[in-house]
Order: structure tokens, then C-alpha cells, then sequence
């Protein structure tokens, strides 16, 4: 018989693809979606009733919380990879020491930065360059967001094991009931109401600490009664101790998926430099257009999640004929759900580019003409999502690094520098389309011929036990590598036990 299911994952490995792709990407991206129009919420709060030096003092501190956050998006990833492998493999005892070695290492490194932070947090503003105005304002904002470290922490790392098992539902439900308590919390405690004292613009960061806060533990209470097989209790102590196997494979294989995310901030703050240089009319008709973008790209980072693990669940149970559908699915959706999204931006630009600018303006003008041109990037930048979702899903996480940072500053950046002294403008904007194109075509020259089917993200993942009617017949040095049965000091209801376990095995196989 086939090993069940481990307590509390959904194999991946089973059922038609396509459904299941949809299923488990559907949450992600509907939780980005909850996330983004949380932000847009708090900021009305801030900056219609605080004031611009409040709204400043935010952008600021976000800015640094967002970038704490992105800096373990890699090793959240990794983390992803190995339980999914491990799932995959239905090896139970891999997926629990990745669990308690990957949750130690994420706990004690945001209980240091939260200590750090809290007595660092005038220094890194001030570093930042943030308008005195604002400086005392964002202080206050960014000590309590720094002490939310551990609960967002902690929420992303169990989110993304969740993801590994193969489940993206519960994560997202508990991520809705912290954007709901985020929302309704933000302006009790900046306005204050009964016994609750108005705490200002602490107040909103103090909104973030609760509802995270309350919403992780929810999710470990779930966790545990569902007795989830990667909930670890008191009995599982033992695997809180740091695996060193576990941890270089975090630490080597999540840093580069880390840097992938460093790289794409780095190069769009170049690309807003080079935009600014253009005015302020020009410079507003970008930041209207990326507000339109951050929806456009939600389904490719959905589905280019669910790639993932699908694709590190199938490599654990050596089902490499669904990693190849994985992508190939994956990829056919992206131009799906990405072109539906993008086709309508195009067709109705005059309305929901009137949302952040006046129709008519000069900026309204420049907006539309520069999201004509580059929109269409994201179709490619799809492509590039799904292939690098799928082969790192094996381990190969450094060629996908390189193929985006070339595309992102060995064509984007140099196209849009060198060419604005010949076509004006619209390199800038050709340089999106230009790079996202070159780096499809990088990743599925790679995924073509490159050598990611043999990386690894630990050791060779063990084969799962699987029916016999689904083993290879073993070779004959194999099974000169067994040894003997003791056949000759059996007892005659011994051998005929042996006997009918033959005859069982036989009738399971499938006619030749």
C-alpha cells in the first residue's frame, strides 16, 4: 500500500494540474490583493488626518519594514522547497526537523532585530535622509513596528511551510483576519475611543502589532488542535535544535532567492532616479502607471508560487513528468490571467488612470502613453516567474539570480540610460518590455538545456515508498547488494508466510 498522506498537507502530486495550480494560487493572489488594499487604507487614515508629515513618516518606516521583510523572502522560499520536498518524498521526520530548525533560526533573528532595531530606529531614518518633519513622527511609527518583527516574522515563515505542505488556504484565511483587525484597529488606536487612549501615529503601528500578533496565534492554535503534521508541541522539543544540514541548505540556497528581491528594488529605484531627471509631470505619470502594475503582477508571483511547490513536491516524489507539466501549465495560465488583466487596463487607461490623476493633464497623458508600452512586459516577466519558480524548486537557485540580474542591469538600466539621447522618453519606458522579454528567453533557454534537474537543495532526496506497481525492477547489482535471506533457518510457517507475500506481490503487478 501507499504511504498516507502526512496529517494537515495536500499532496500536490496527485490530480489534473491545471486545477490544481488554480486552487492553491487563487489564495495567494487574492491575499497580495487584501494586503495592498490594507495599505491604501491606513495611508487615508494617515494622511487625511495626521497630516503630510505623518504620511511621510510612514512611507519612510515602511520602506524599511518592507525591505526586512523581502530580505527573508529567499530563505521563507528555501524553507517552501525542502518541505515540499520532503512532503513530496511523504518522508514526515524531514519535513518536521526542516520545520523546527527553519522556525528557530527565523524566531532568534527577528528577536534580534527587534532588540536592535528599537535602539537603532533615529539612526537608520536619519541614514535614510527622512525630512525632519518627519523625523520624530516616523521614529515613534518605526520602534513599534520594529517590536511586530517577530509576530511578521513568524506569520511569513509558517505561511510559507503551510505553502510547502501544499496548503495555501489557511494561510490566507488568517492573513484576511489580520488585514480585517489591521482595518478596523488602525483607527481606534490613533483616534482613541473609551478606555483605549489615542496613541497618534504610534497608534497605526501598534494596529500592525495586534492584528499580527492575534492572527499568529490563531494560526498555531489551529496548528495544534487540527494536530497538523508540522505543528511541533512540547513532546517535539528536540527539533528545535538547529540542524546544521538544514540550516546551510536555508542559508546557501535562500540568500540568492533573497538577492533576486534586492536586485529588482535597486533597479526600480535607478529607474525612478532616470524618471525624476524628467520632471514632475513625468515622474507622476510613472507613479500613477506603478500603481496599476502592482495589480497587473499579482497573478504571475501567484502562480509562479504555486509552480514552486508543486514542482519541489513532485521532485520529492520523483515525478518528473509533472515538474514538466508544471511549467508548461504554469506558463499557459500566466498568459491567461495576466492578459486578462492587462487587456482592460489598456482598453479603459482614461478611468483608472483618472483615479490618481486628473484626465486631461499633462501627466494623465504621459501615463497612458508609457503604460501602452511597457504593460506588456509583465506577460514576459510571467514567463520568468514560473520557470524560476519551477527550477528552484530542485535547488538551482543562482542561474535565475543571473538571468535577472542581467536583464535587470545588463539591458534595463543600460537601454534606458543610453538610448534617451535617440528616442527621448520612451526608452525608459521600451526598457521594461526589452529586459522582461530577454529574461524569458534566458530562463527558457535554461529551463531547455541547463543543468538544473541535477541540483539539489540538500542531500539526493530519498525515493517515497510507492506501490509496487509503480517500482522499478531492481538491476542485478542491486540485488547482489542485498543480503542473503536467512531462508535456511526459516520455520516451515515462515516460508509459507514468504510464500503467499510472493504470490501477493505477483497479483499486484500489472500484466506485461
Amino acid at each position: 500500500m501507499a504511504p498516507s498522506t502526512p496529517r494537515g498537507s495536500h499532496l500536490l502530486t496527485e490530480g489534473p494540474i491545471g486545477r490544481t495550480m488554480i486552487s492553491f494560487a487563487l489564495p495567494i493572489m487574492a491575499g497580495n490583493a487584501a494586503q495592498s488594499l490594507n495599505g491604501s487604507i491606513n495611508s487615508i487614515w494617515v494622511g487625511r488626518y495626521l497630516g503630510e508629515a505623518a504620511l511621510t513618516a510612514t512611507a519612510n518606516a515602511n520602506n524599511i519594514m518592507f525591505f526586512l521583510i523581502g530580505s527573508i523572502f529567499g530563505i521563507g522560499m528555501a524553507a517552501t522547497i525542502l518541505i515540499g520536498q520532503a512532503i513530496g518524498a511523504r518522508d514526515t521526520a524531514r519535513a518536521r526537523r526542516v520545520m523546527g530548525t527553519s522556525a528557530s533560526f527565523f524566531i532568534a533573528l527577528s528577536v534580534l532585530i527587534a532588540i536592535a532595531g528599537w535602539f537603532m530606529a533615529d539612526t537608520v531614518l536619519r541614514a535614510m535622509g527622512t525630512p525632519t518633519p518627519a523625523l520624530a513622527l516616523a521614529e515613534s511609527y518605526l520602534r513599534v513596528i520594529f517590536l511586530s518583527m517577530p509576530f511578521l516574522y513568524a506569520f511569513a515563515f509558517f505561511s510559507a511551510a503551510l505553502r510547502g505542505a501544499g496548503d495555501s488556504r489557511t494561510p490566507f484565511r488568517f492573513l484576511l483576519m489580520s488585514v480585517a483587525l489591521d482595518i478596523v484597529l488602525n483607527p481606534l488606536l490613533i483616534f482613541g475611543w473609551g478606555p483605549v487612549p489615542a496613541m497618534g501615529i504610534a497608534g497605526s503601528a501598534a494596529s500592525t502589532f495586534f492584528a499580527q500578533g492575534l492572527s499568529l496565534l490563531a494560526m498555531l492554535l489551529y496548528l495544534r488542535r487540527k494536530r497538523h503534521v508540522l505543528w511541533l508541541g512540547r513532546q517535539d522539543a528536540h527539533l528545535f535544535k538547529i540542524d546544521p544540514a538544514v540550516l546551510r541548505a536555508l542559508i546557501v540556497k535562500g540568500v540568492p532567492m533573497g538577492l533576486q528581491m534586492v536586485l529588482i528594488s535597486l533597479a526600480m529605484i535607478a529607474m525612478i532616479s532616470l524618471v525624476n531627471a524628467h520632471g514632475t509631470g513625468t515622474a507622476a505619470g510613472y507613479g500613477a502607471a506603478l500603481q496599476l502594475w502592482t495589480y497587473v503582477q499579482m497573478p504571475a508571483m501567484a502562480i509562479g508560487a504555486a509552480c514552486s511547490s508543486i514542482a519541489a513536491q513532485s521532485v520529492g516524489a520523483g515525478r518528473w513528468d509533472r515538474v514538466d507539466a508544471t511549467a508548461r501549465t504554469g506558463t499557459g495560465f500566466n498568459f491567461l490571467m495576466t492578459g486578462a488583466l492587462i487587456v482592460p487596463l489598456i482598453f479603459f487607461d482614461r478611468y483608472t488612470l483618472a483615479l490618481f490623476l486628473p484626465e486631461g493633464s499633462a501627466s494623465f497623458e504621459i501615463a497612458r502613453h508609457l503604460n501602452h508600452i511597457s504593460i506588456w512586459s509583465f506577460l514576459f516577466f510571467g514567463v520568468t516567474f514560473v520557470i524560476s519558480g519551477v527550477v528552484r524548486a530542485t535547488g538551482a537557485v543562482v542561474p535565475p539570480l543571473l538571468i535577472l540580474g542581467f536583464a535587470l542591469w545588463g539591458v534595463r538600466v543600460p537601454f534606458a540610460t543610453l538610448l534617451q539621447p535617440v528616442i527621448g522618453t520612451d526608452a525608459l519606458w521600451w526598457s521594461f518590455p526589452v529586459s522582461a522579454f530577454c529574461a524569458m528567453l534566458m530562463s527558457l533557454a535554461y529551463y531547455r538545456w541547463g543543468g538544473w534537474r541535477r541540483s539539489r537543495m540538500m542531500s539526493p532526496v530519498e525515493r517515497a515508498v510507492a506501490p509496487i506497481a509503480t517500482q522499478t525492477i531492481a538491476t542485478p547489482a542491486e540485488i547482489g547488494a542485498q543480503p542473503p535471506a536467512p531462508v535456511a533457518d526459516a520455520s516451515p510457517e515462515q516460508i509459507a508466510e514468504m510464500a503467499r507475500e510472493i504470490d501477493d506481490a505477483g497479483s499486484e503487478r500489472p500484466p506485461r
